[in-house]
């Protein structure tokens, strides 16, 4: 029993949700390989050699990967995937998009956004936006699975020595091409990968008071900048920042909550935080009931306080 974790990578480096999808892939047993597609992505290939518990990374180069086109990194994995019991994504935009090509390719069923390995065959994934967890067993051949980073352990990123084996790259499929990026340039953390997120609610009025408050306490503590789904909705903040069950899915050491009333969709995205604080002024707010700190105020005031107290 093998199982292959598709790397998630910039061409030079390992993203890490990679190696929370490697931790995944450990827990259902057997060895574990890694497929780095890349465009002169030698040097992640080596990274991921070093990745504990990995025993071979599977590199395939060539122009088509450059850009992780679906349709190209679909085919390499389809290529191999005879030689694997498992086939894991993490749950990011790019794994949720090549993931659902492989199962279908594969005639199986795909186990979605999973949170626990039960067995090699059992896993628990969470339902109805997280308010209920289901366990899912599988009798297919190959199983192909997305990985929610945030409910696994990363693995270490050093101290495995993986041997590299170069493969023939799957041909251009000809269905897609990369015209062109537009990337937001942010001197702050990755929301997926912060260890501190302040985000904001639809409580702050206005963009520019969104701005206004939840700007400095960032800059305080270091942390990246989220928001809710109303926050976004009203153009308060970019849709980038959105968190939750429609945004992105965090979990970092703390998570701070200004305004947010806490609905169910916006809770699914953050519930797993080590340490969760939120700031409102309404008591009956559900967000006080995942909160291991709530404060009870109006953040106009509490947020500007809490700024000259750190």
């Amino acid at each position: 029993m093998t199982s292959l974790v598709i790397a998630e990578h910039d061409n030079t480096s390992i993203k890490g949700a990679t190696l929370n999808t490697v931790t995944a892939a450990l827990a259902c047993g057997g060895d574990v390989h890694v497929l780095v597609a890349g465009a002169n992505a030698g040097a992640a290939a080596a990274q991921a050699a070093q990745i504990a518990g990995v025993s071979k990374v599977i590199h395939a180069d060539g122009a088509q990967f450059a850009h992780g086109l679906a349709e190209n990194v679909a085919a390499q994995v389809l290529a191999i995937a005879g030689a694997y019991s498992h086939i894991l994504f993490p749950a990011t935009a790019g794994g949720k998009n090549v993931a659902p090509r492989v199962a279908a390719k594969l005639d199986v069923a795909q186990i979605s956004d999973i949170t626990k390995v039960e067995a090699a065959d059992t896993f628990e994934r969470p339902i109805y936006a997280g308010n209920a967890m289901a366990i899912v067993q599988s009798a297919d051949a190959t199983k192909v699975i997305t990985v929610r980073t945030t409910g696994f352990d990363p693995a270490a990123a050093t101290g495995g020595s993986a041997a590299v084996e170069t493969v023939a790259g799957a041909a251009d499929s000809g269905k897609s091409s990369f015209l062109g990026s537009e990337i937001a340039k942010n001197d702050r953390p990755d929301l997926t990968a912060a260890k501190i997120i302040v985000s904001g609610g639809r409580a702050l009025g206005s963009a520019e008071k969104f701005n206004e408050v939840m700007t400095p306490l960032a800059d305080k503590l270091g942390a990246a900048i989220g928001a809710s789904r109303a926050a976004v909705d009203a153009g308060y903040a970019a849709n980038d920042l959105q968190v939750g069950q429609t945004g992105k899915i965090v979990a970092p050491q703390l998570y701070i909550a200004a305004g947010i009333s806490g609905a169910i969709q916006h809770l699914a995205g953050m519930k797993d935080s080590k340490v969760i604080v939120a700031i409102n002024k309404d008591p009956e707010a559900p967000i006080f009931s995942v909160a291991d700190y709530g404060l009870e105020a109006d953040l106009f005031v509490a947020v500007p306080e809490l700024v000259k107290a750190i």
